[in-house]
């Protein structure tokens, strides 16, 4: 039987020590959405993830129990300069919502939890832990336009959504919903 989120030690790692990680994040990966790991959903999980980890100032942070790995999320800084990310942002966003200064936002990029650890607070240890120490201003993640639950979690977290942008060739879904977080000593926790 699973523990709490109290039973889990969290590990901090740059890219150089979470690449050796990466195959087992993709368990974990296809763990938390029930899929068998050798199928296209872990690998496209398993190439977003090698990229993520070229990108300066990535981070990781794993969450294990009793030497066991039951969940993790990472994410990296967007770069100076006109971004992918905010291509397409509906309704328009205030001027200069969009700019991007390297230290500016942080990506959010996955957050997962082994299933039978799900619902016992290690996402938001993991979440918090991963946040609690960045340096930029805000925070931003993108999520299924139809996963109300996972909406009304990061709301309780203190998210608030800013729009949707279309996805691109290749993605799971034809728009994403895009959520910010303040950075900020005085976000809500």
């Amino acid at each position: 039987m699973a523990g709490t989120a109290r039973d889990v030690v969290l590990t901090h790692y740059t890219s150089q020590a979470a690449r050796s990680l990466l195959d087992a994040l993709c368990v974990v990966y296809a763990d938390a959405y029930g899929v068998d790991p050798s199928e296209r959903k872990t690998d496209a999980f398993r190439e977003r993830a090698g990229k993520g980890m070229e990108r300066e100032g990535f981070e990781l942070v794993t969450a294990e129990a009793d030497g066991d790995l039951v969940g993790f999320a990472f994410g990296y800084p967007l770069p100076a300069g006109n971004t992918y990310w905010w291509e397409g942002l509906r309704p328009e966003p205030p001027e200069g919502f969009t700019v991007e200064t390297g230290t500016r936002t942080f990506v959010l990029a996955e957050i997962e939890v082994r299933r039978a650890w799900q619902g016992r607070g290690v996402g938001r240890r993991l979440h918090d832990e991963l946040l609690s120490g960045r340096s930029e201003e805000r925070a931003t993640l993108a999520t299924n336009p139809k996963a109300a639950d996972t909406h009304a979690v990061y709301e309780a977290w203190g998210w608030q959504m800013v729009g949707q942008v279309p996805g691109t060739s290749g993605d799971y879904f034809d728009a994403y919903d895009l959520f910010v977080l303040p950075l900020a000593s005085e976000r809500p926790r």
